[in-house]
């Protein structure tokens, strides 16, 4: 199916419909709010059935609505496998529409949902996460035709909205993916979603070494002392290389996002400095990246 991400006109009589969808518990009720304070006019939940008459009443030309933002999931029961078929219509009718897929690691939508007690649209016996794996296995079809596709395990909702200005709302018309780099601890779990995963372990530790111990990967003594090693140097080159061959082939591909891990012992020394180093590196090369230190805070013993 052809997207129409790039060809969203700027004229203000051109309707800009965004369907927002993805995992629940990923964030789609504050990405919706976040729509409606930017001027969308909003809908949550709607039957994908309703979607082309809907459009329809907003695309004439006596409507004065030209930002409209859906929320439609597995929330709707069987309705929800109508919107393949919508989506079809609409774009035999000319009418131009974003596709903004959230999603979120397993472990991070059971922790809110351990935390809100909301049900589940899947689980009506069973465990949550059979729930869960159920819903991604569904939403699959319709997250390989979205648009972009924004990972909030790590966000927050300011940094969720900043997603959303960034990769949606803007008018620069960028086909570059999005890579976000995060640091990790082994101690505390391998990240999800993680697309390339880099073990920096063989770098000598600064857990080690008394004075820097108490000491996070930012600090300057902590950085030096794991950067200016000749075999981190080495490494670093031969990763900036790999990366240079992989992205823009990554990108030939259509993928619109890429997550790069980077991992120590507790994810507060030598993956905090490295990772720093790699989303430099990106930004120099004019890739829109993001860092992300899940573990610096956690104490080390």
């Amino acid at each position: 199916m052809a997207k129409n991400i790039n060809s969203i006109e700027n004229s203000s009589d051109v309707l800009e419909l965004v369907i927002i969808t993805g995992l629940s518990g990923a964030g789609k009720s504050e990405a919706l709010k976040y729509f409606e304070d930017t001027g969308y006019y909003c809908i949550d939940n709607l039957p994908a059935r309703l979607l082309l008459n809907l459009m329809e009443f907003f695309s004439s030309e006596d409507c004065k609505i030209k930002k409209v933002a859906l929320a439609i999931d597995l929330r709707s029961g069987y309705f929800f496998e109508e919107i393949y078929m919508m989506l079809e219509k609409l774009k035999e009718e000319d009418i131009r529409y974003r596709i903004l897929f959230l999603e979120a690691s397993l472990s991070a939508i059971t922790k809110r949902y351990s935390l809100t007690r909301r049900k589940h649209p899947l689980v009506e016996s069973g465990s949550l996460n059979d729930g869960i794996k159920k819903e991604i296995k569904k939403m699959k079809k319709l997250k390989d035709i979205a648009d972009v596709i924004i990972d909030t395990t790590l966000l927050g909702l300011k940094e969720l909205r900043v997603e959303i200005t960034e990769r949606v709302m803007t008018d620069k018309k960028n086909k570059l993916m999005q890579i976000s780099t995060v640091s990790f601890g082994y101690k505390y779990g391998v990240p999800e979603n993680m697309d390339i995963i880099m073990d920096v372990r063989f770098l000598p530790n600064p857990f080690y070494e008394e004075k820097l111990k108490v000491l996070s990967g930012k600090n300057e003594k902590v950085r030096d002392y794991v950067m200016n090693r000749e075999e981190t140097k080495k490494f670093l080159r031969i990763f900036e290389e790999l990366l240079d061959f992989l992205i823009p082939n990554y990108i030939a591909e259509g993928k619109s996002y890429l997550s790069i891990g980077i991992g120590c012992t507790g994810g507060r020394h030598r993956s905090v400095a490295i990772a720093d180093w790699i989303n430099e590196y990106l930004n120099l090369k004019n890739y829109p990246s993001k860092l992300f230190h899940k573990d610096i805070h956690k104490k080390s013993n």
